[in-house]
């Protein structure tokens, strides 16, 4: 299965282009407010506020108008973790997101991009998951809000929209040479050996007094290199360190914690440049060899060394105009029932029913690490223990069912490593490109700002 991500982008950078609303990005839903009765507006006050929404831009002939724009400022103001410091920035910012949006939607609709009521259920179902509470809790905390279900769902369904129209448009036409791994991966390793990076290092000191003599050099040295095997084998090391080491910081397992590179001494950076976390080395120094355990490692954008990979397989099918997104959600749904009842092999399933490559394989993916698959592929995933199924979901493929097998933690390959650089620089690629995109696709929409009237 192609794999690609949605662009999440922050508040800041709206002016720019135009980033998926709250609702794409996983919506935090506050809890229901208690019930308290309103007053009634007075006619007057019912007429004042009638009068004062105002048309504030047209784009391709569709009004937006300032009650749309106070309720999205609204919106956005309960997405920030403090109060905006500048609240006429924020509504140009809320503005140019809806005018961005109208533009984006409007491509699409000329482009033929449709969702269907399963897909926009799924979507749904997902945000009450992602909360932790049932669907009617999520409605009842929107009714709250002021904010009907049919006004939601058509939200949910205009981001559904411009998720398939800016992975089609962006997504995956970004492409990523071996050139451009080297040249990251060159600019990270520079700033991991320089002053700015931050290591977490352990030790166990053999100390050597002053004056000692070459058969004491040699039996420290011996000891030293008898104590790094033993870490290597398996040993932990804070153990060791405890147990061993004749350093002041040895009851503390020998861990020195988080530092800048500048505050290790020169030798211990010179003894692990190089080494991800978990690898060992041996230094000398004037109070002896010390044996010494990179921790952790923060260098720039470098991914981590060791990830947690899943194995999975699924069954896709993909919807056509002969058969519908829920119509396949329903043979998925009956598919699994087939499997917990124990009346289907799903690997044989797979092979009989699945439309894509993994087919052959019964659905089986192989091992994949974070961010391989799409989100809502990947997030339905995660939720599974080994040996569950999930339930069908809607992705941008298709519908899916996900049956997971294992799950590891592995030290990457130098392969594995270049693909995962590849997807931190095809990600910064995507975010540029969609820069870009969504200011060609605004100049070509006609936008007409309105003042307030009076």
């Amino acid at each position: 299965m192609t794999t690609h991500r949605l662009i999440r982008l922050p508040l800041a950078s709206l002016l720019a282009c135009a980033a998926l609303s709250a609702t794409a990005q996983g919506l935090r839903i506050p809890p229901a407010p208690a019930a308290t009765a309103a007053p009634a507006p007075s006619a007057r006050g019912a007429e004042a506020q009638k009068t004062a929404d105002y048309i504030v831009a047209v784009v391709n002939s569709e009004p937006i108008t300032s009650h749309q724009l106070r309720t999205e400022v609204q919106r956005a103001v309960r997405q920030l973790a403090q109060p905006p410091a500048d609240e006429r920035e924020l509504v140009a910012q809320v503005l140019e997101r809806l005018i961005a949006d109208r533009t984006q939607l409007h491509f699409a609709r000329e482009s033929g991009i449709k969702v269907d009521a399963a897909a926009v259920d799924e979507a749904e179902q997902n945000i009450a998951r992602q909360n932790q509470i049932e669907l009617e809790e999520l409605q009842r905390r929107l009714v709250a809000e002021g904010i009907e279900r049919t006004q939601f769902r058509n939200q949910l369904r205009d981001q559904l929209i411009l998720s398939r129209l800016r992975d089609r448009e962006v997504n995956q036409k970004v492409r990523v040479s071996e050139l451009e791994i080297d040249q990251f991966m060159r600019e990270q390793q520079q700033i991991q050996n320089g002053p700015a990076s931050e290591l977490n290092l352990a030790q166990v000191l053999v100390a050597l007094a002053e004056g000692a003599s070459a058969a004491q050099i040699a039996a420290a040295q011996a000891k030293a290199q008898s104590l790094m095997e033993r870490a290597k084998a398996g040993e932990d090391f804070a153990t060791l360190a405890r147990q061993q080491s004749d350093a002041p910081d040895a009851q503390s397992g020998g861990e020195f914690g988080m530092r800048r590179a500048d505050r290790y001494p020169e030798l211990f950076i010179t003894a692990t440049r190089g080494l991800a976390a978990g690898a060992l080395a041996v230094a000398r120094s004037d109070a002896g060899f010390h044996v010494l355990k990179v921790l952790e490692r923060r260098s720039g954008s470098m991914p981590a060394s060791s990830v947690v990979q899943t194995r999975a397989a699924h069954i896709l099918l993909r919807p056509a105009p002969q058969f519908s997104e829920a119509a396949a959600m329903q043979k998925l749904a009956d598919l699994r029932k087939r499997v917990l009842a124990g009346q289907a092999d799903f690997a044989a399933l797979a092979k009989e029913n699945s439309q894509d490559g993994s087919a052959a394989q019964g659905g089986d993916l192989g091992w994949a690490s974070q961010g391989q698959f799409v989100p809502e592929f990947e997030e339905a995933m995660n939720r599974l223990s080994p040996g569950q199924l999930s339930e069908p979901l809607m992705s941008r493929f298709g519908a899916h069912l996900i049956s997971l097998t294992e799950r590891r933690t592995v030290q990457l390959s130098p392969r594995e490593l270049r693909e995962a650089v590849r997807s931190i620089v095809r990600e910064r690629k995507t975010e540029d490109a969609f820069v870009s995109w969504a200011k060609e696709v605004r100049s070509r929409a006609y936008v007409e700002m309105r003042e307030p009237p009076g």
